[in-house]
């Protein structure tokens, strides 16, 4: 099967890298530990760059009558498609994310936990009047094999090429192989939290905004319309926010966790570089932890104390498996937890993932505010389980239909 894979001249959406990268060293030449293994776990929107093949543009083909288009991302460089792709292969859940506000969540073929994070997406895409969305049973790819990637035959890998090669099992011809062999890749992660790229991948790595990158994203799908019509909901958006944003000295205390077991509970930043902030960072909370802890730092209910945030972010609140009655109770429970500010003020509120892509973004930067500033934003509901809260019309933040008008493709 492989073999006879690999022996193609053609397929529909074959892609071959130009420009900056050569066939044979097809892509340009960190640790994963913060990124989610464990499904209880402005983005540098502003052009943060340490460099990069190309400027992330999309171009037509020369040729008089080719159909032939390409797109350019760090850190694979300039990419030609003969067509838009429909299948995708993807590893985390922006860009499982991005795929979907794109039109393309049935054509997925593989994300990390797939029927953990339908069930958490789920919680969202139920505001969207109209829209579905069906990961489970997908193939898990957190750790990918490179064999499945042939058996599942997609027409573009929506993954980041250097993060890939952190894995053991795969080495820089393993990604050069299947980008000649299946479809190319097409992704950026280590913006995440600006992470350090590895060898040969370090040279020029550049570093995106969640939107950003979906910009470009979009382009190598031909999905420009979308793109422009969910950026205009995200403007408006931000637009709201900045204008009811009060000073910095009267913003709350806050910090984000996570924790599958309350025994262990890990702390995440609030501000730093990286899209994993995209719902936060626009809002400017103040750190409780003032910089003394970094993302994935295990804290207990004393440090939580000492600290003593307003509030309290829990991340993989929404899950449909996670009891956030129990959650508050844990703390409310505790002789420490029980003193903490927030747990004392009801203010310990739920949230969804940090690799958020454009659609859940819009989500949290509402949900977010509100659970920040109710005075500014409206009330945010005390969430137990669920989907994400009916929140009346006049009280929300964005527009639903016109998102949910924009994946099914009504422009």
């Amino acid at each position: 099967m492989r073999d006879e894979k690999a022996q193609r001249e053609t397929r529909r959406a074959f892609a071959k890298y130009g420009g900056t990268v050569a066939l044979g060293g097809l892509l340009a030449g960190c640790t994963g530990g913060d990124a989610e293994s464990d499904p209880t776990g402005s983005d540098g929107d502003d052009p943060d760059s340490s460099g990069g093949q190309s400027d992330g543009s999309a171009t037509e083909a020369n040729d008089a009558g080719d159909e032939s288009y390409s797109a350019s991302i760090s850190p694979t460089g300039e990419v030609t498609f003969e067509s838009p792709p429909e299948t995708v292969f993807t590893r985390l859940t922006h860009h499982a994310d991005m795929a979907f506000a794109l039109g393309r969540s049935d054509g997925l073929t593989a994300m990390h936990a797939p029927d953990y994070y339908d069930g958490l997406w789920n919680q969202f895409v139920e505001r969207l009047p109209g829209v579905s969305l069906d990961w489970s049973g997908l193939y898990s790819s957190w750790k990918p094999d490179k064999e499945k990637l042939y058996e599942l035959d997609s027409d573009v890998h929506l993954a980041d090429p250097a993060w890939i090669t952190q894995q053991d099992a795969w080495s820089r011809e393993d990604v050069d192989e299947i980008a000649e062999r299946v479809s190319p890749w097409f992704g950026n992660s280590l913006s995440d939290r600006h992470q350090e790229p590895t060898g040969e991948w370090a040279d020029g790595y550049r570093y995106y905004g969640l939107w950003e990158q979906f910009e470009l994203v979009a382009e190598a799908f031909r999905e420009r319309e979308r793109y422009e019509a969910l950026a205009a909901v995200r403007e408006e958006l931000l637009a709201t926010i900045e204008s009811d944003l009060p000073p910095e000295s009267e913003r709350p205390t806050a910090i984000m966790v996570a924790a599958a077991d309350i025994e262990e509970i890990y702390a995440y930043t609030l501000s730093n570089p990286g899209f994993l902030t995209s719902h936060t960072r626009p809002l400017g909370p103040r750190d409780a932890f003032e910089g003394s802890v970094e993302s994935g730092t295990v804290v207990d209910f004393e440090a939580i104390l000492e600290a003593d945030p307003d509030v309290i972010l829990y991340l993989g609140g929404f899950e449909p498996g996670t009891d956030m009655a129990g959650r508050r109770a844990a703390f409310e429970d505790d002789p420490v937890g029980s003193q903490v500010a927030a747990v004392r003020n009801d203010r310990v509120h739920p949230q969804g993932a940090r690799y958020q892509g454009p659609i859940l973004n819009l989500f949290q930067l509402e949900m977010t505010a509100k659970q920040l500033y109710p005075d500014a934003f409206g009330a945010w509901p005390r969430y137990e389980e669920g989907p994400y809260p009916e929140i009346p019309e006049a009280e929300r933040l964005f527009d639903r239909q016109r998102v949910a008008d924009v994946v099914n493709g009504d422009l």
